[in-house]
């Protein structure tokens, strides 16, 4: 399984589990897999929805900031690669 750099952690609600990320590369669409590594985190899972502002989109793009649920705690600054199966 490859995996490309696609974007960072830029914030995490802990009470609701929702980490805000940041698109730098590439996109990002719901049913992807994603893995997020960093000091401490380091967990894989699937993309089931992504919000813009309170409303729901199927895609990010580069510039993008959505929020997601979390599978696990995300920390500020944490990589998001997006796997594939290159």
């Amino acid at each position: 399984m490859a995996e490309q750099k696609i974007g960072v952690v830029t914030h995490y609600f802990g009470k609701i589990g929702v980490a805000a990320l940041k698109i730098t590369a590439g996109e990002l669409r719901v049913g992807d897999t994603i893995h997020v590594k960093g000091h401490t985190s380091d967990f894989t899972q699937t993309v089931d929805s992504m919000q813009v502002e309170h409303e729901s989109v199927e895609v990010a793009r580069v510039g993008d900031e959505v929020g997601m649920k979390a599978a696990e705690y995300a920390r500020e600054n944490d990589s998001v690669y997006k796997v594939t199966s290159d």
